[in-house]
């Protein structure tokens, strides 16, 4: 690690401290460089080779999914290969192992899709954009319109997409598509933790996509310290009081320490 960033690394520890003595001191952000560090291609990257010719909008929207359900299904579906391939990385692991040397202290919310942070340990990491690996219904349930229990999509028909027996409801991936809001639980959450935190680290997000990266000037104008960590420039880096230029992977174990280093 160069001498600048093991300097930084060393005032992001100085300004992590207080946080890490407070319940829900410490809110962090992670956005898809994070997954990228375990081989899970950003949205954009994942457009390539077949699918480079089609516009996001086919891809990752209702009218696109309706336009040509098994297309949109078998795209998702290679992206759904790729996150159970990957494994989490070093990042993932320190943030696991933050939380459960201070439990309570450290609330984790996420723009991925992926299911790495949870394997790494944070089963309660609050996903803005949903879960790649569920399955939801297209449309409203008619069973349940009638008065009855919603169906499981995992009752649907075998296909590309599944389908309901009763009613042909189409099976699409539990996930945000453009044009959609963010689950609201999820987002009430995030803005909670992120209005009340006494740090806010973000890492490994451009800052481009919205409501997520109002975060940061959320955190601040309720007078928390905002830490970003990105190997590049981000459209939020105005809203920090340090930021750190490197990887999840790299910096975290560093800036969060193992017990086995001394840390927290």
């Amino acid at each position: 690690m160069a001498d600048s960033l093991t300097s930084d690394v060393a005032t992001g520890r100085a300004l992590l401290a207080p946080a890490l003595a407070q319940r829900g001191g410490l809110c962090v952000l992670t956005g898809a460089g994070m997954s990228a560090e375990s081989g899970i291609a950003t949205f954009r990257d994942a457009l390539t080779g077949y699918w480079s010719r089609f516009d996001p909008m086919d891809l990752a929207s209702e009218d696109g999914f309706r336009a040509n359900p098994e297309r949109v299904w078998r795209w998702y579906a290679e992206r759904r290969a790729g996150v159970r391939a990957a494994q989490p990385n070093a990042g993932h692991i320190a943030l696991a192992n933050l939380a459960r040397r201070l439990p309570g202290v450290m609330t984790l919310v996420t723009q991925n899709v992926d299911d790495l942070h949870q394997r790494a340990g944070n089963t309660e990491t609050i996903q803005l954009h949903g879960d790649i690996l569920h399955d939801q219904w297209l449309g409203a349930c008619q069973r349940h319109r009638r008065g009855g229990n919603v169906c499981d999509p995992d009752w649907a028909q075998p296909a590309e997409p599944p389908s309901c027996a009763e009613c042909g409801n189409l099976v699409r991936p539990g996930v945000v598509w453009f044009g959609e809001n963010l689950p609201l639980r999820a987002l009430n959450a995030a803005e909670h933790n992120a209005s009340n935190c006494a740090v806010l680290l973000v890492v490994g997000t451009s800052g481009a996509v919205w409501p997520a990266a109002g975060l940061a000037s959320r955190a601040r104008r309720q007078g928390a310290t905002v830490i970003i960590l990105n190997p590049a420039e981000s459209e939020i880096d105005a809203e920090a009081h340090l930021v750190l230029r490197g990887t999840a992977a790299r910096v975290l174990p560093a800036l969060l320490a193992t017990e086995g280093d001394g840390g927290w």
